[in-house]
């Protein structure tokens, strides 16, 4: 009973991180994204300062649900890291590039446009590799013996290039109401006008995949149409947090879509929660079978509910800090 309820604390806790990553570093590999789409460079400049002061803070999410997953679930790497090695190193890639690009973009002239790509770029291969180990998650991996006996691109398929397109269009989505908020002007005109299209383009990527999985999961497929009450619940909301999307971008409120669009990826990401559990690893071992000891989980656990309130308050500090519009040279 108690490794039951400390494997289950520390699932809790390890999505959690991983919700928080998603929403609070979507938006600014969104604004990546973007970036070739801008109207000029000053709306370049605008957007990149929206992120600068915030963005390794809204990475330290990844680090602690990363950190979390292998010291409670050591299994997990065991089989995820074999199976997702290529996708993987190309994510942690693309994060390095971007990162790099936001400090030497501004104190390069003469190869701005370089920096310019390595932040696009970056941010691009970090958010379609990050769809494709979602989608992957979802098809499931092939074990035996607890250990990972499939192919090094089992990972590379239709179903997760579907999977990592809709993310990038979800994260563009999220760095486009997020420019919203941040800027003004017709930075804030061209983000308003992108808004829709966007928006459009998550709801196909949505429809396909909401279509598609049923086919690729047995399991998802039975707990869908079995718990029809419970579970369609989530998509629901969705679909409501995108109709207040598109209501907000039409009469030009300014915080409403970014908020709304927060919302829209959090009821999808529970609905992908509530469809999987309790398998950490489909489509057989659960988090239980996938836990590390109880002694462990517990000696763990005192630490990260000392860093989470501490991760949680100078993340609200820094976004209290840096409120507001960006205006002439912001963060730099």
């Amino acid at each position: 009973m108690e490794l039951i309820n400390l494997s289950a604390i520390w699932a809790l806790i390890i999505g959690f991180g991983v919700m928080m990553y998603i929403l609070m570093d979507g938006f600014d590999l969104g604004v990546g994204i973007l970036y070739p789409f801008a109207p000029d460079e000053h709306a370049r400049d605008v957007m990149m300062n929206s992120v600068a002061p915030i963005w390794d803070g809204n990475e330290t999410w990844l680090v602690l649900g990363g950190a979390g997953l292998l010291a409670a679930f050591p299994l997990v790497y065991t089989i995820l890291l074999p199976a997702l090695y290529l996708g993987v190193f190309l994510m942690l890639a693309g994060l390095i590039f971007r990162g790099i690009a936001f400090e030497f973009r501004f104190k390069s002239r003469r190869n701005r446009h370089w920096w310019n790509r390595a932040f696009c770029w970056g941010s691009m291969v970090a958010t379609f590799c990050q769809g494709v180990v979602v989608g992957a998650y979802i098809e499931g991996f092939e074990v035996a013996n607890n250990v990972y006996v499939g192919g090094p691109f089992d990972w590379l398929t239709p179903f997760t290039v579907i999977t990592g397109l809709a993310l990038m269009a979800g994260y563009a989505l999220l760095g486009a109401t997020w420019t919203i908020l941040k800027s003004e002007g017709h930075v804030q005109e061209w983000a308003y006008r992108i808004t829709p299209k966007l928006l459009l383009l998550v709801l196909v990527g949505f429809a396909i995949i909401s279509i598609w999985t049923p086919f690729v999961d047995d399991f998802v497929r039975e707990r869908w149409f079995d718990h029809l009450t419970l579970f369609w619940v989530f998509p629901f909301l969705a679909l409501v947090c995108a109709g207040l999307i598109w209501r907000a971008v039409a009469k030009r409120r300014e915080g409403q879509p970014f908020v709304a669009t927060m919302g829209l990826f959090l009821f999808t990401y529970l609905g992908l929660v509530a469809s999987k559990w309790p398998y950490l690893i489909p489509p057989d071992i659960t988090l239980w079978e996938a836990a590390s000891a109880p002694e462990s989980q517990l000696f763990l656990l005192l630490g990260v509910l000392f860093v989470i309130p501490v991760v949680l308050g100078y993340t609200a500090w820094s976004y209290w800090v840096f409120r507001g519009k960006v205006r002439g040279a912001g963060y730099h």
